[in-house]
């Protein structure tokens, strides 16, 4: 059914049975935000068409790591050819910085810097690695690999690899071996304080922490990217957001051993499309509010995506003591397979290897919709809120759920947590209904529109 008329409908039942009042009236408004909400996916042709450096040679300038003396044998260091080259190409106008294919460069942690020049074209057609020993890493970057920052209008692109050789790092994890300290890891690609950024094709894969991080950024699109890691490597999150704006993942594959994808404090505009996650956590907005910080994030859209045997699909999680919000959210048209938790609020989140302390104040939940979520769970609790009872989650919305468990039946489990659900829901989302006129008033309606529908 056309969603803006079933949303007229839906307003035109509510003002025949007349008994609702502002409350309903308040959900139908919210309901129009939900469904109207958008994100454009500007220069998405665009993207997929932008030539390779072969077809355009003739415009650009060439610059080839390989001419700066990088050996790429896998085994010689290569970091100080990659900077050289870095700074002829960045300085210079029309620039390609290629990467050649059919080669391996051994690269320490380095930042590669603008502003530059002009549109810097960056082709990764060789593979990336780095060095495999975490005694040997830099500790001036403890945090970062590679890190490419200030730029405007660059474009990432190429069939090649960037290989993050996280093995031993995973090993020295405190979640692989609990008389290891916990502490951090590098990021294997950060993006960091750049705008009109694009980046296509690229493969990363076992990063000694996060995969590809966006940060302070404005206007990302990344399209046919692939990520890799193994299910067990921990906190390998695949693409993780982090105070940027207007970002779109879209046609992208990826498997880890944590989020898929991760968003996080002051992001806003955040579009995913034709997403396929598998193995990892799920996409995630959160963790917010750790150490009574204040995470803010709005207008967030997850649009066709399947999760394969994930521990999550869809999830918020906010650690207990925090500030802000999340609103403004929709997931839709998602098939699960064997997923833990396809539908998931945590706001009493603690990834700590000790106990969380209980606390009042909460990261607020709102304006949340699940629409066109089908498929099977590894769980009876398919559909999961556990909200802050000082805070609790309103306005969740779910439109069209349908969740199996193969060998067994499923239920809904609502902590705190007020919506409604309408069309086809299963399990049941009554839990969410905190006043029995209201749902004896929504079953009617709902009834209403299955004979306006049938019509």
């Amino acid at each position: 059914m056309d969603k803006f008329f079933f949303v007229s409908l839906l307003g035109l039942l509510l003002a025949a049975h007349g008994v609702l009042g502002s409350m309903m009236c308040d959900n139908i408004a919210m309901l129009q935000e939900l469904e109207s909400l958008d994100i454009e996916e500007e220069n998405e042709v665009e993207l997929s068409e932008i030539p390779s450096w072969k077809s355009e040679r003739g415009g650009k300038v060439l610059v080839n790591v390989d001419s700066f003396g990088a050996a790429g044998n896998g085994e010689s260091d290569d970091t100080e050819a990659f900077r050289k080259a870095w700074n002829v190409s960045c300085s210079t106008p029309k620039s390609v910085f290629l990467v050649p294919q059919g080669r391996i460069y051994l690269i320490n942690a380095t930042k590669f810097i603008g502003p530059c020049a002009g549109n810097i074209i960056i082709q990764i057609d060789g593979k990336v690695v780095a060095p495999d020993e975490p005694k040997n890493w830099d500790p001036k970057l403890p945090r970062v690999w590679l890190v490419f920052s200030k730029l405007d209008k660059a474009v990432f692109q190429g069939s090649g690899v960037i290989d993050g050789s996280g093995t031993k790092w995973w090993a020295a994890s405190c979640k692989k071996n609990k008389s290891n300290p916990c502490k951090g890891a590098p990021t294997a690609l950060t993006i960091d304080s750049s705008s009109g950024i694009k980046v296509k094709g690229i493969t990363i894969q076992n990063s000694q922490q996060m995969h590809f991080t966006i940060s302070r950024s404005n206007s990302v699109r990344i399209y046919g990217v692939k990520v890799s890691s193994p299910g067990d490597s921990p906190n390998t999150d695949g693409i993780h957001i982090s105070e940027s704006t207007n970002v779109v993942i879209q046609d992208s594959k990826i498997g880890t051993g944590d989020d898929c994808i991760s968003i996080v404090n002051a992001s806003k505009n955040i579009k995913m499309k034709r997403i396929f996650c598998g193995p990892g956590h799920g996409v995630s907005i959160g963790s917010l509010g750790k150490d009574n910080s204040t995470g803010i994030v709005s207008k967030v859209i997850l649009d066709t995506a399947v999760f394969k045997d994930t521990t999550n699909g869809v999830r918020i999680k906010t650690w207990q003591g925090g500030a802000g919000y999340v609103r403004g959210v929709r997931f839709q048209n998602v098939k699960v397979e064997n997923v833990s938790n396809p539908i998931l609020i945590d706001q009493f989140y603690c990834d700590s290897p000790s106990s969380c302390q209980n606390q009042t104040s909460a990261v607020e939940i709102s304006e949340i919709m699940y629409q066109n979520i089908s498929g099977t769970t590894k769980s009876a609790k398919a559909i999961k809120f556990d909200c802050s009872d000082t805070f609790p989650c309103s306005n969740l919305v779910l439109s069209n759920v349908n969740l199996e468990k193969l060998d067994g039946t499923v239920e809904t489990y609502c902590h705190s947590a007020q919506g409604f659900g309408y069309g086809v829901v299963h399990p049941s989302a009554e839990c969410l209904n905190s006043n029995d006129q209201i749902s004896q008033i929504k079953a009617s309606i709902t009834q209403d529109i299955i004979y306006h529908t049938e019509l």
